[in-house]
């Protein structure tokens, strides 16, 4: 039976040595001799065979190495990838992003942050607030393959903080349902809550459902919590807000007397303090709760890592050549910009969102634990997170948050694609699936920091999105370049009027 389950593998046809053009889709890929980590939170397991046809994985095949090393024959490619010693992963889906062509005013190329995006294996983003119209361009544009760009799922973004380019704050129940359904008919694949009032947030959320619209909701400190998320059927919560607040005995943070919301050096000073009011038994039932009612949670450990350690946030390696001059401008503390809000930050701020983060962890962890879907995102943009980048320290936060590096994974991955509604078609290697992957020199579950863009060998060398293949190396020589010509040009004398 093992003969002839090697006869139906193995082709005569000649195997193809042709290695891929960087950008170009190809009618039939292979890649050899894989370790493959699914998206599903299993071990690892190789080495394998996979084939790509166009757009899709057409076969993922189980090698025998005795029967490989003897010669025999394997499914035929017009090109294909040797990754014997490398590890194939889905692409990493970031389901909390956001697009971004100018940071306070400054143009930054859409080029930087989609070819970071895909140099770092992102081969997926839900964007959670953006110029509706334009995104909707680029996810025709991406979908097409005529731009060098991730797959988009554009979440326009309704409440007092909104810009979906329609009516983005909705002031009663029937404004509301007409924006719904105005989002939906322009082609929005889901919708993005902040700071809503409860009726406004019931109104929204009922008349999504019954348009297929999933929910995502950045809570605030505002009327509603986690509960109502609950009650309303909310997709995912996003970051953390609205989850201990629903856990307060008395319902009400202890902010001082002073406390202005709008003032952000409060806001997230006092953020620093909240987890540390929850009830935790009353906290284990807003958890069970979600999980019962499906509500997944995407916690964007990363967007706020500055809060506990401001000087490593301002000094991450990367910055030295992937940092563009638009956004390093808007990370200095401004309080025109949002999340540049480290006008006054003391060492004893610091104390306080360490201790948020040891019970923020904990609770994610017992989320899990009870059954709940984890997802990952990371807000890059804000908060000295640069994109890509702010995604695989997501994924080193999830570690440190006590998860195994295979559940990490699966949280970028299959998790994601479940919160995305696409399941069965993304997040996992295997066949049917969308060609979504990541070739990685070096073992991801051994060391996260292996999926960092490197000038040394290590990191991603192929990024494979919807079947076209990118030297992620290529790309992330593209985006230094952006870079540098961005500071030569913001160095260079203005001579325009002389």
């Amino acid at each position: 039976m093992r003969a002839l389950a090697l006869a139906l593998v193995f082709s005569a046809a000649a195997m193809s040595q042709t290695a891929p053009v960087s950008g170009k889709r190809y009618p039939r890929l292979a890649i050899r001799n894989a370790i493959v980590v699914d998206g599903n939170g299993t071990p690892a397991s190789g080495p394998h065979d996979i084939i790509i046809e166009n757009h899709r994985i057409a076969a993922v095949v189980a090698l025998d190495p005795v029967a490989v090393n003897r010669g025999a024959r394997r499914l035929p490619a017009d090109v294909e990838i040797e990754a014997r010693g490398k590890y194939v992963l889905p692409g990493l889906i970031n389901a909390h992003a956001h697009i971004q062509d100018e940071r306070d005013g400054i143009p930054q190329p859409l080029e930087y942050e989609f070819k970071t995006w895909l140099a770092c294996g992102i081969t997926t983003v839900r964007d959670v607030g953006s110029d509706l119209a334009k995104t909707l361009d680029l996810r025709a544009k991406s979908a097409a393959g005529e731009i060098v760009a991730p797959r988009i799922f554009v979440y326009p973004m309704f409440g007092r903080a909104g810009g979906a380019s329609v009516a983005a704050n909705p002031k009663n129940a029937d404004e509301a349902r007409a924006s719904v359904r105005q989002v939906k008919q322009m082609g929005a694949d889901g919708i993005k809550l902040i700071q809503v009032r409860r009726d406004v947030m019931e109104a929204i959320e009922d008349e999504a459902h019954k348009l297929n619209l999933p929910i995502a909701h950045h809570a605030g400190v505002e009327e509603v919590t986690a509960w109502d998320d609950i009650r309303f059927g909310t997709r995912s919560i996003e970051h953390w807000y609205g989850i201990p607040d629903a856990a307060i005995p008395d319902g009400v943070q202890n902010f001082p007397a002073s406390y202005n919301y709008n003032d952000e050096s409060d806001r997230f000073r006092y953020a620093g303090r909240l987890w540390r009011e929850a009830d935790p038994e009353k906290l284990q039932e807003v958890l069970a709760a979600m999980v019962k009612a499906n509500v997944a949670w995407v916690p964007t450990f990363d967007i706020y890592e500055a809060s506990r350690d401001l000087q490593r946030a301002q000094n991450q390696p990367w910055f030295h050549e992937y940092l563009h001059p638009a956004l390093a401008e808007y990370f200095r503390p401004n309080p025109r910009n949002h999340g540049s809000y480290f006008l006054h930050w003391t060492s004893n701020d610091e104390v306080f969102w360490k201790e948020n983060y040891r019970i923020w962890m904990a609770a994610v962890r017992d989320f899990e634990r009870l059954g709940g879907l984890v997802g990952v995102g990371d807000d890059a943009g804000f908060i000295y997170q640069l994109y890509g980048f702010g995604l695989l320290r997501e994924l080193e936060l999830h570690e440190e948050a006590g998860f195994h590096p295979i559940k990490v994974i699966q949280h970028a991955t299959g998790n994601n694609a479940r919160i995305l509604g696409m399941e069965g078609q993304l997040g996992g290697v295997r066949a049917g699936y969308l060609a979504d992957l990541i070739v990685v020199n070096g073992n991801p579950l051994d060391d996260i920091k292996v999926l960092y863009p490197s000038t040394e060998g290590a990191g991603i060398e192929w990024t494979i999105k919807d079947g076209i293949a990118y030297h992620a190396p290529t790309l992330a020589a593209d985006v230094r370049d952006i870079v540098k010509k961005a500071r030569d040009s913001k160095a260079a004398p203005d001579v325009s009027a002389k």
